[in-house]
């Protein structure tokens, strides 16, 4: 009516909704599956970049842009200098996708896992906000065009695009995970604990438990956490605490700059096992023992939770376990990973 030229493109994903599919012509459940048949049609085409599109002449349009006073829409915290660590730019996003490949691809299936380690892309914020495309990362994969995996680290980055790519399918799919509902109907009748004071200890990084309080203190400060953390603090808040894991989506995306709908609820729903190819409810992150694995020296922990930073390497993952009347300015366990990893798994159970 306006005479504006709209043209449309598939370009938030690699395949248009509804097109992958099994056998039978359904959705895919499986990540596995579903990756499988990712790669077919990988192997087939790989989706080159869109062409620039050319402006088109201004127009004037006859309705006024009301008054809107954004002061009403501004957050109520601030993230500390956020335009430094992501700059609003579509060179920064080209400059760190360069970088990713040339220099951290290689090692990206070890140092992913690393949160003392910048070994990750950090592309999801620009991603999520479309200042850049899946579409250029597979560029970046695949220089010549031809769907051909040279080493592990590329491998792992494309199945990593492939996960981001599983959820938002599945948000198409099985819309019911987009409104607070989780994807295996029968976990609505968990009995989550009703326990605010534990929330909030999780939530402002004061529960006691180093590699859980140094995350949520990197989110709350930066707007980002590392990957691995995440798994970590939410499978502790789902499982240890049993607390209701849409309280968690939520707060991760109230302060992540690179919060997704599909793959913030997707990662929360595997996590607390209600999800699509979730993990299993009785596997259970021991934080403890994922903080020693992931963050061997306690370097994470130390940048993100000072009043531990001169405990040594051993004692800083769990700086009461063998001197319970130690003195620090920090938080005791607010729960026995133990006791409560029992708990939840009948919590399943009962189900």
């Amino acid at each position: 009516q306006q005479q504006i030229r709209v043209e449309f493109y598939h370009d938030r994903i690699l395949f248009p909704l509804g097109s992958i599919r099994n056998q039978s012509n359904q959705a895919y459940q499986v990540y596995s599956a579903f990756k499988k048949k990712c790669y077919e049609r990988l192997i087939l085409d790989v989706p080159a970049c869109y062409p620039e599109i050319e402006a088109q002449d201004p127009i004037q349009l006859s309705t006024k842009l009301p008054n809107v006073d954004l002061e009403k829409f501004s957050a109520d915290y601030v993230v500390e200098h956020a335009a430094q660590l992501w700059p609003a730019e579509d060179q920064a996003a080209l400059d760190l996708l360069d970088d990713f490949i040339e220099d951290k691809m290689a090692h990206y299936k070890t140092d992913r896992d690393l949160p003392a380690v910048d070994g990750t892309s950090r592309l999801s914020p620009y991603l999520n906000i479309g200042v850049i495309s899946v579409r250029q990362c597979m560029q970046a994969l695949f220089q010549d065009g031809y769907f051909q995996i040279e080493d592990v680290g590329q491998q792992t980055w494309l199945d990593e695009l492939l996960w981001r790519e599983f959820y938002l399918q599945t948000l198409f799919d099985f819309p019911r995970v987009s409104k607070h509902q989780p994807f295996k109907q029968n976990t609505n009748k968990i009995q989550w604990r009703n326990a605010p004071e534990d929330l909030a200890a999780w939530q402002q990084g004061q529960t006691g438990i180093p590699i859980v309080d140094a995350g949520m203190r990197q989110m709350l400060a930066t707007g980002w956490m590392h990957n691995r953390v995440r798994m970590i603090t939410a499978m502790f808040l789902c499982k240890n605490l049993l607390i209701d894991w849409r309280l968690g989506e939520a707060w991760f995306m109230q302060h992540l700059i690179d919060g997704d709908l599909a793959a913030n609820n997707g990662g929360w729903q595997w996590c607390a096992s209600t999800g699509m190819d979730a993990v299993p409810y009785f596997r259970i992150f021991n934080p403890v023992s994922q903080s020693r694995k992931f963050d061997p020296n306690g370097d994470y922990i130390r940048q993100w939770v000072p009043e531990l930073a001169h405990l040594d390497a051993k004692s800083i993952h769990e700086p009461y376990a063998k001197n319970p009347d130690l003195e620090l300015d920090y938080p005791k366990p607010i729960v026995d990973l133990k006791a409560s990893r029992v708990r939840a798994i009948e919590a399943f159970k009962q189900i």
